[in-house]
């Protein structure tokens, strides 16, 4: 979407949402609070006024803002829970969550749920995803997320790293799912027999890389399990299907790139600016995400995408001189 909600578009999707029983909805840019600039896209619409009006139409749903340290701030942070925002969901890198400490001290004192998402999961076992999650914890956070941001996992890695931060913490874990490899509702329902206490979804599976766990697919499937939380499945499915969609510019399902996405590891949100980068030098968007995948498993980051394919190109123009 490049960040280009409208005010419609949010009350209407919030609207829908919660009248379908959804529990949390989360409102914001895709890079967190104050994620709007230069480096991460533009927003059409001012954040705050998309969290204003999706508290004004919401009737039962809670609120939910996320926020990524380092981006966001407490300033951004206060207005966002002046607007409306009760919960906030604080991300980080799976192997930086000693960054978040002020956050979740700041969102406890002004009286809010606080989330830890522990990003890139798929990169570390769950013995040291315990560690980080146990940092997040003793900073107050009421549930910790493990989050498949590559879409990577299959799901016996979802149950293990879910099972092991159940067996480990005191507060609820979550699940969120990137379905990359087509497996983002077997992983969440995987995370679900391994204890998980929260799930994400994104009706019409609106969301990076291949998207997210559709919204509408995971209730029918928790309902035919006879695990239904509540949600109206035929309400959702309507929303997904004459709410949501007639805005999307496409629908994001794993083609050969988002597979390559999961198979490489590297972040969902890398897909649309590798493709970017691969037509602008001539090369396969697949050559640059499995190269980001080979530098952050060596050097435990990702390198910037422009780089990369710069330097890709520059070996093709050598082998073709040769």
């Amino acid at each position: 979407m490049g960040h280009q909600f409208t005010v419609e578009q949010v009350r209407s999707v919030a609207r829908a949402l919660d009248e379908a029983g959804v529990h949390v909805i989360e409102v914001t840019h895709g890079d967190g609070l104050a994620g709007t600039s230069i480096q991460y896209g533009f927003s059409r619409t001012p954040e705050m006024d998309l969290i204003s009006t999706a508290a004004e139409v919401c009737e039962r749903a809670r609120i939910a803002s996320l926020l990524v340290p380092g981006i966001g701030t407490v300033n951004e942070l206060r207005e966002a829970a002046e607007r409306g925002t009760q919960i906030v969901r604080i991300a980080t890198q799976c192997t930086e969550a000693d960054i978040s400490r002020q956050h979740f001290e700041i969102a406890k004192g002004m009286g809010l749920e606080a989330i830890g998402f522990l990003m890139m999961a798929h990169m570390r076992e769950p013995a040291f995803l315990i560690e980080q999650a146990k940092l997040m914890e003793s900073y107050g956070a009421d549930c910790v997320y493990v989050v498949d941001s590559a879409g990577a996992l299959l799901p016996e890695g979802a149950r293990q790293r879910v099972a092991a931060l159940k067996d480990a913490l005191e507060c609820d874990v979550g699940f969120h799912a990137h379905d990359n490899l087509g497996v983002a509702v077997g992983n969440s329902i995987a995370a679900l027999d391994a204890g998980t206490d929260q799930l994400d979804g994104s009706l019409r599976g609106l969301g990076a890389g291949a998207g997210n766990a559709p919204t509408e697919l995971l209730a029918a499937v928790l309902d035919r399990m006879g695990v239904n939380p509540g949600l109206d499945v035929f309400g959702l499915m309507d929303a997904a299907e004459y709410v949501m969609a007639p805005f999307m510019p496409f629908q994001p399902f794993p083609d050969r790139d988002a597979i390559t996405i999961g198979y490489a590891g590297v972040y969902s949100t890398f897909l649309l600016h590798a493709k970017r980068a691969a037509e602008r030098y001539g090369i396969d968007p697949r050559e640059i995400l499995v190269e980001l995948g080979a530098r952050q498993a060596v050097a435990g980051q990702e390198d910037w995408i422009l780089d990369v394919a710069i330097e890709l190109a520059r070996n093709k123009e050598k082998e073709g001189v040769a």
